[in-house]
């Protein structure tokens, strides 16, 4: 830019710089010379002008300052004046914003010092340059006065107390002497001793009141300093945002500037256009990155629906049939229905269900240099990097698949529908709960060893009971298949595809998970999104869940559509969001869902739809009227200290519990994991070693014995060539993949206690 960088703010909040003010619409915006002084702010011509001329002045103690676009911004101050200003960069704009937020503070502030002053305590008015200095001074000769006095209450408390002693004895001496002589001296030396008494009580009670009378003086404008500065502490967080959005654009600037055209050169442009440039030739997959980008529109608009059909929705079902088209189906229940599905679980067991622990031992606070254990891992697997359990939970991957029936009382409820359109809401609203456990959980689950398993044994409690198998080793590939009493099955075969950028990590969970229900026979199938793990290198990590689900029902063609929006600085959305919408075999629209992974979701019923609009950039969006929403799902609370817990919910502090006749290969069992858990890392490291070298032992020897049985060498050459125990891979003949499936006898042999067949792998 051809404008010098203004300079940084004096002592004497002096700021001073080039400006671009609206005049009018013939000649536009011209460049002005601003100056920011002791609250005021005062713009020439030219810099010239300083000493003669002054264009225009505003007080920043009434003014307001609002932020247009990446480089304009406006003050005014109610009245008739009003600028509207341009910077030439957004950097120097946020600069001006910085430095104009911090000067109107500091007005108000002395302000409301002036007018309390002049009712409550007379001071002498700070003058220019002085304001800090004169409030510390100030505060400093307000503590050396009360301190005094504090002395001095001391002092009178030890006077009070000496002269009080004194004059009990005299008393009692009085009163034990015979009239006569002595009489008159004991008399004047109890009054004395009584006159020195009430002198220093005098003293005391002055004292007090001069103590008191201090304090209150003070007291109320300390409250207003200290509410003063923690606006102002409020005012730098959001300048400390400003700066890493600006961080950001810079960077993306910096990278594109190889490969954008000229005419993108400025930085504000070049965002403002949406342009993205590469500068790094390791980023091949331009699909996996993640950047802060302008908001994404939305792909419909939901509004409410005609009053007509709210009046209707109760009392005659069968008139909103005809006037809407619903199918024979979705007649038969009512909008409510769905926010508040009958049934929940009874409690039939006549037996005390099990207590489950609430806590495990709180997470060490043990140093991890991040960044030195992954520069040389950049572009790898995750499932290939050697990691110490400092970046571990004390779970493994199968437990964290468990964790998906964290809220099986969606399925529970979905098994009760009669309507498939609401089972698919039901079905939906589980496939976004499943990830509401991962919103704090930064940690990385320990990678299952080949033959792994475990169970999740909760058919007295909730009805339920599931069990995995890692039946891959590379690439890594779990099987998971969970069934219920009320109805239901859920089986998943999960293979993780990871990428590490420097900056974040991508998981890109491949594979499908299928959901049956028994009485209506519907069968369901959806992916999983991506999980991006930001501030690899340096800041504080957190996660993001971003990508589309189709939740397709094989046997009528109803199909919900979500979207997990990426999060941007930019967005004037709510982080995290979820939208949905549950459409029939014929396209048409049922339910509008909505809301976020990471704590809860509503749905509407769809009365009728129409396109709407073209949107920002040109796509016509589908407009929905819809009932009043409705709260399907909502995430429950986590338990009390679960900061110091890796944020574990409850059913995650109980995955890892010992339990007595689980299979030998389950998780609970592998040590590594359990002396990480008791807060034991360098021995829990050195345990993860022994066992990885071990599992890469009898990789080696499968691979020696299957070179010596194949017929032909490409058979035997397979690095995984492994049969897992519990499960089979077959073709599903309903949704057409190729899975790993339950042949069942897990909880066959668990009920007669044989686990011969079971490897040693720990």
């Amino acid at each position: 830019m051809s404008e010098s960088k203004p300079p940084t703010p004096t002592p004497a909040d002096t700021y001073k710089g080039w400006l671009f003010k609206w005049t009018n619409y013939i000649k536009g915006y011209q460049r002005r010379w601003f100056v920011l002084s002791n609250g005021l702010l005062s713009y020439y011509r030219t810099q010239a002008e300083m000493g003669h001329t002054c264009r225009g002045t505003i007080n920043l103690a009434t003014a307001n300052i609002a932020v247009e676009d990446s480089c304009n911004f406006v003050i005014s101050n109610g009245g008739a004046q009003t600028y509207h200003l341009k910077a030439s960069s957004e950097i120097e704009r946020q600069r001006w914003i910085t430095a104009l937020e911090l000067a109107k503070a500091k007005a108000i502030n002395m302000q409301a010092e002036s007018d309390e002053s002049g009712d409550d305590c007379p001071a002498v008015p700070p003058t220019s340059g002085q304001g800090g200095g004169f409030r510390n001074s100030e505060i400093q000769s307000t503590l050396r006065t009360l301190n005094s006095k504090v002395e001095d209450l001391a002092t009178c408390n030890d006077l009070i107390v000496k002269h009080g002693s004194a004059l009990q004895r005299s008393l009692s001496e009085l009163e034990g002497i015979h009239v006569g002589a002595d009489m008159a001296e004991k008399t004047r030396q109890v009054t004395e001793r009584a006159t020195l008494f009430r002198i220093t009580s005098n003293a005391m009670i002055n004292a007090c009141r001069d103590f008191l009378s201090l304090a209150q003086t003070h007291s109320k404008r300390w409250q207003k300093a200290l509410q003063t500065e923690r606006e102002q502490r409020v005012r730098l967080e959001e300048t400390l945002e400003q700066l890493a959005k600006q961080h950001n654009h810079l960077e993306r600037a910096f990278r594109g500037a190889t490969v954008l055209p000229p005419s993108f050169s400025n930085p504000a442009l070049a965002i403002k256009g949406g342009v993205s440039g590469k500068g790094d030739a390791s980023d091949e997959d331009d699909d996996n990155e993640f950047f802060d980008a302008m908001e994404d529109p939305a792909e419909f608009i939901t509004v409410p629906a005609d009053p007509k059909y709210h009046r209707r929705s109760g009392s005659n079902v069968s008139g909103l049939s005809s006037e809407t088209g619903t199918d024979d189906q979705s007649v038969n229940f009512d909008e409510l229905s769905l926010a508040s599905n009958p049934e929940s679980p009874q409690p039939l067991e006549l037996e005390p269900v099990r207590q489950r622990r609430t806590r495990i031992p709180d997470k060490p606070n043990y140093y991890l240099n991040l960044w030195s254990i992954m520069k040389n891992c950049i572009g790898k697997e995750l499932s290939k990097i050697p990691m110490p359990v400092n970046f571990n939970e004390p779970l493994s991957m199968l437990q964290r698949l468990s964790e998906d029936l964290e809220y099986y009382e969606l399925l529970d409820k979905a098994a009760k529908c009669q309507s498939s359109l609401e089972q698919l809401c039901y079905v939906a609203a589980f496939t976004v709960s499943s990830y509401s456990t991962t919103v704090h959980r930064t940690g990385k689950p320990f990678n299952p060893l080949l033959g792994e398993t475990f169970e999740l044994d909760r058919l007295r409690d909730c009805g339920y009971r599931s069990l995995c198998e890692q039946v891959s080793h590379h690439p890594p590939a779990a099987a998971h298949h969970a069934i219920s009493e009320k109805g239901w099955a859920l089986r998943q075969e999960i293979t993780l595809a990871s990428k590490f950028r420097g900056k974040y990590l991508s998981i890109m969970p491949l594979g499908s998970i299928q959901c049956l229900f028994d009485k209506s026979k519907n069968h369901y199938s959806w992916k999983k999104v991506t999980t991006t793990v930001h501030n690899i290198i340096v800041g504080k990590l957190w996660i993001d869940q971003s990508g589309e689900i189709d939740v397709v029902n094989h046997r009528t063609g109803d199909r919900c559509h979500l979207k997990f929006a990426p999060y941007s600085y930019f967005s004037r959305d709510v982080p995290r969001k979820v939208t949905g919408v549950v459409t029939d075999k014929d396209g048409k629209a049922h339910y509008v869902l909505s809301g976020t992974w990471d704590e809860k979701m509503e749905f509407s019923r769809v009365m009728q739809s129409s396109k709407g609009e073209n949107g920002t950039e040109g796509k016509q969006r589908t407009v929905y009227q819809t009932l009043k929403a409705k709260e399907i799902w909502r995430k429950n609370p986590l338990p009390e200290g679960a900061e110091n817990m890796y944020y574990f919910s409850s059913l995650a502090l109980t995955l890892n519990e010992p339990e007595e006749g689980v299979a030998p290969t389950d998780s609970r069992r592998r040590p590594d994991q359990r002396l990480m858990e008791e807060g034991r890392w360098d021995e829990a490291n050195a345990e993860k070693q022994r066992l990885e070298e071990k599992q890469r032992t009898a990789r080696r020897e499968r691979e020696r014995e299957a070179v010596k049985s194949a017929s032909s060498p490409e058979e035997g050459t397979h690095p995984d060539n492994y049969q897992a125990l519990w499960f089979e891979k077959t073709d599903d003949p309903v949704s057409g993949e190729t899975l790993h499936i339950y042949k069942g006898g897990y909880w066959e042999a668990k009920e007669k206690g044989s686990w011969d067949m079971c490897p040693s792998i720990f």
